[in-house]
């Protein structure tokens, strides 16, 4: 007879505080919903921001207190697509993207299809993370992760906002960016995950400096640092998945060299 005790039973419960976090993050990427169709873009982008920083505490919280599974890589992933694909869609297309339907009837279809385009690309992007976390290089992104994708339309919104920029103003500018961003997301593009930084417990005393200034900075007019922080870190990734291919048709054209001499 089969013994039944060498059969693996399934895990039942979750881990309390971890997922808390998530849950946390999950409700302020629906709050952003919520704000955002009521006409508040200013708290739709506090509430997507809340939710990427509970979104970064969280995965630390698990690893540092061992209590990582199954169930909260999942239910975080959930979380991240409400908070990060659905929230920056709904926020962009009703803060700004809509006010295209009032000039023609195609750019009324592009606009919601584009926002429609950004979701369904941090979805891509969600769904690609999760099959390939086990073998892709933990140093990099491959694409642009969806949080930093949301934190760049939040950040250019609230920046419009913050400027007395009139929605219709920018609403093309937008609709590029969006699909821009949707792009990098199931792309190629290499990005800096900042997951093997720190190497050790200390750092130079210069980033403890700057950490300062960007904190000052923040403190004096947020919309502005955060919009500038966005566009340096998407523009980060396309230098440098330029550059690393520009080494490498470099150095293959030296050994094709080596070999010929």
């Amino acid at each position: 007879m089969a013994d039944d005790s060498n059969q693996r039973r399934p895990v039942r419960g979750a881990f309390l505080l971890p997922n808390a976090l998530t849950t946390l993050a999950l409700m302020a990427g629906f709050y952003a919903i919520v704000a955002a169709i009521g006409e508040q873009p200013v708290a739709a982008c506090i509430a997507i921001l809340v939710a990427g920083l509970l979104d970064g505490v969280d995965g630390r919280v698990a690893r540092l207190t061992n209590t990582q599974s199954d169930f909260g890589v999942e239910y975080d992933s959930l979380s991240d697509m409400v908070s990060f694909g659905i929230a920056p869609a709904v926020l962009v297309y009703t803060w700004s993207l809509q006010t295209l339907g009032s000039q023609e009837n195609v750019a009324e279809a592009l606009s919601w299809l584009a926002a429609f385009f950004f979701s369904a690309c941090a979805a891509l992007r969600l769904a690609r993370f999760n099959t390939q976390a086990g073998v892709a290089d933990k140093a990099y992104f491959q694409g642009l992760a969806s949080p930093a994708a949301a934190g760049t339309i939040l950040a250019t919104v609230w920046f419009c906002v913050s400027r007395d920029i009139a929605p219709e103003q920018v609403a093309w500018p937008l609709l590029v960016l969006t699909v821009i961003l949707g792009t990098l997301m199931v792309s190629r593009v290499r990005y800096f995950s900042f997951k093997a930084w720190p190497v050790s417990d200390r750092v130079p005393f210069a980033w403890i400096f700057l950490l300062l200034v960007v904190l000052v900075l923040l403190a004096v007019d947020p919309p502005a640092v955060l919009f500038t922080i966005g566009l340096l870190y998407v523009s980060s990734g396309i230098v440098l998945t330029a550059r690393g291919r520009y080494l490498q048709r470099r150095r293959r054209r030296r050994e094709a060299h080596d070999d010929q001499a």
